[in-house]
């Protein structure tokens, strides 16, 4: 169980403060069941309630300096999520971001910044589909290690890059 003040990635909704653990009065909602109360950050305002004991929504820590500094060093070496087929594709990328896993963010990150660098050179422009993926990718990185690293968010891109060269 996780505790009062502790940021957790929670499902598709990013990086979250945890605000209270309580039993909600409201109808409809199991009065003996604890919800985590969550707020999530950057997005100004609102407020997830989440049950201590679901089992759907992937639910974790964020990751420590170490865990985020080592997947810096490590994005050379992280594979890239190659699919030639546009829904397959949208298929694996909608998956990865489910996931909560930052290292399969980073190779959706790593795959739409190497194709995108690709089509620039054949004179096109990115799909609008990997555009919505590496911008959906990019946040919840960037977000995740943003907390982590102490560095704001915007400036994530060009920490990575100081820190590893061009990928």
């Amino acid at each position: 169980m996780f505790g009062i003040g502790e940021y957790v990635v929670y499902g598709v909704k990013g990086v979250c403060r945890i605000e209270d653990i309580t039993r909600l009065d409201i109808s409809g909602a199991d009065k003996d069941r604890l919800y985590y109360v969550l707020t999530p950050m950057g997005s100004g305002s609102g407020k997830i309630y989440a049950p201590t004991d679901n089992q759907k929504i992937i639910m974790r820590r964020v990751i420590s300096k170490e865990e985020a500094s080592q997947l810096i060093n490590d994005l050379p070496d992280i594979e890239l999520l190659w699919v030639p087929d546009d829904r397959q594709r949208e298929a694996k990328y909608k998956e990865a971001l489910k996931s909560c896993d930052y290292r399969a963010w980073a190779s959706i990150v790593k795959t739409l910044y190497q194709r995108s660098r690709e089509r620039t050179r054949q004179g096109k422009k990115i799909t609008a589909l990997d555009e919505r993926y590496m911008r959906s990718a990019e946040n919840e990185l960037y977000s995740e290690l943003s907390l982590t690293l102490g560095v704001p968010k915007e400036s994530m891109e060009n920490y990575i890059r100081e820190r590893i060269g061009n990928m």
